[in-house]
């Protein structure tokens, strides 16, 4: 049971980190309509962060309980000593702690100044790429349809949005606010 729920709530935070991703970069595209006013996008925008985190939790919890491949906490905790593919899971560790920190930003934000904080929160593109990355490689459903499909809809998402923000004129000063 440990084993399905740590791939669940993997799977889970990747898209809930996904969803994440895209409502910030609707944010910075100026993205809005009288049913999705701009601190609607917000709000939901720092809660499904915030679950991210909590799946990302849930997902390292079941690793730790699993009784066929058990890690420790030092496994989750130390990039590279992880039993099952080092490599990927460790790349899995470093993009979760890339968020811890990045949420620490976030929360002291205004002591950071905005500038600063505008600059680390770009690393959001590493910790989600990471994110894919170690699913893709260390994920045990990558082969099935259904996670393949889930994969290219993740990255297909995000890959559109990046692709909007750096067309030319699509930026917010440049083309003023957009509608969702």
């Amino acid at each position: 049971m440990t084993w399905y729920i740590a791939r669940a709530g993997g799977l889970t935070a990747l898209v809930l980190l996904t969803v994440t991703v895209c409502l910030g970069l609707a944010l910075s595209l100026r993205a809005q309509s009288p049913r999705w006013p701009r601190f609607a996008i917000e709000d939901v925008h720092r809660f499904a962060g915030t679950l991210t985190g909590v799946f990302i939790v849930l997902h390292g919890a079941a690793l730790l309980l699993d009784g066929y491949l058990p890690f420790s906490l030092r496994d989750l905790l130390v990039p590279g000593i992880a039993p099952y593919r080092p490599l990927w899971t460790a790349l899995g560790v470093v993009s979760a702690e890339l968020l811890v920190a990045l949420a620490l930003a976030n929360r002291y934000r205004s002591r950071l100044g905005y500038r600063f904080w505008r600059r680390t929160h770009y690393l959001n593109f590493a910790v989600w790429a990471g994110a894919v990355v170690h699913g893709l490689t260390a994920g045990t459903d990558t082969g099935t349809p259904w996670a393949v499909g889930l994969y290219i809809a993740c990255i297909s998402s995000v890959v559109l949005l990046v692709s909007a923000r750096l067309w030319p004129g699509s930026s917010p000063a440049a083309s003023g606010s957009r509608a969702v």
